[in-house]
């Protein structure tokens, strides 16, 4: 299975071009096109109703709108209940009241998109050669891409600390003596060695998860297709993108440069030369825009290229 990230600034037509790929995949692959944006046009796209759920196109498409808000909803929910269960020992210092909050708190939306791709990639891999990711605008697509490794370095930091406190623990149990029957009653449910102990455990199930999941991100079969117009701000916040992903080693495979005219073709040729000094021999791909629009992805709407299906082989 392939999985491509289709990314880029808002507007460039970054769900245009994965619906298109996903199309034109179909007719050789079974493909499955998931929209992560929250202002989704997918289905509006294909001239269906999807509203947060999913339609099946052909016997080889099938697409899904992820909903943001249910998805969050559902992730905090599901967090705050390994929480709770973790740290029943504590309810005299009422947790609760800062469960509340947590609804608030920065990184919920980026964790619960990552949660969707993870499932996606798990439980519909098997089913499906291709699976094509509609990401939110730059910004969110690269923090919940760089998910996985920045909580795999705080897991690291978290189970050094808890380490330290299960050392403390048994040093203070050495030094007390043996505990009497009421002590050990009260204690059942502390742990003083890392195999008994419920956090630790639990991060460490975490950081296995999440280096998986870097290693797909990160592997052969797994690539972004940077979207970009011929202007100058799609042009900086595309270069960022590329920068961002650098750093977070992620492949970029492809570059498609969207709504090119003959107007603005002396800046397309600027963006694309000034683009492709950051990403070497990226494969790029230049897509006309036509000016007689209709719905759905007739080939008068955008003149997509034939060839659109082969970079996607990156030439492996």
């Amino acid at each position: 299975m392939r999985i491509l990230f289709y990314t880029g600034k808002g507007g460039v037509g970054k769900s245009t071009m994965a619906a298109a790929a996903a199309w034109q995949l179909s007719k050789k692959k079974r493909v499955l096109v998931v929209s992560l944006d929250p202002a989704h046009n997918l289905g509006d796209i294909f001239c269906v109703r999807l509203n947060g759920r999913e339609k099946r196109m052909s016997d080889n498409l099938l697409l899904r709108e992820v909903d943001l808000q249910k998805l969050s909803r559902d992730y905090l929910e599901r967090e705050i209940g390994v929480l709770t269960r973790t740290y029943s020992y504590l309810q005299v210092l009422n947790l609760d009241r800062y469960f509340s909050v947590l609804k608030y708190s920065p990184g919920i939306e980026e964790y619960a998109l990552l949660t969707s791709i993870e499932e996606t990639i798990r439980k519909d891999g098997a089913n499906f050669d291709t699976v094509i990711f509609d990401t939110p605008p730059t910004g969110l697509t690269l923090r919940f891409l760089a998910l996985p490794q920045i909580t795999t370095a705080w897991i690291d930091r978290l189970a050094g600390i808890r380490r330290q406190i299960l050392d403390k623990r048994h040093t203070i149990r050495k030094i007390r003596g043996p505990a009497t029957e009421e002590e050990k009653q009260r204690e059942e449910k502390l742990s003083y060695d890392e195999k008994d102990d419920a956090v630790l455990q639990r991060l460490m199930a975490l950081k296995a998860n999440y280096e998986s999941l870097t290693g797909i991100l990160q592997g052969p079969d797994c690539g972004v297709v940077l979207v970009f117009n011929p202007d100058m701000l799609s042009l900086r916040e595309s270069a960022r993108l590329v920068e961002g992903l650098r750093d977070i080693n992620l492949p970029l495979r492809l570059l498609i440069q969207n709504k090119v005219t003959g107007e603005n073709l002396a800046v397309a040729d600027q963006a694309a030369a000034e683009l492709r000094r950051t990403v070497g021999d990226t494969p790029l791909l230049r897509v006309a825009l036509s000016s007689n629009l209709a719905c759905g992805l007739d080939s008068t709407l955008y003149d997509i290229p034939e060839d659109l299906v082969t970079p996607l082989d990156w030439r492996r």
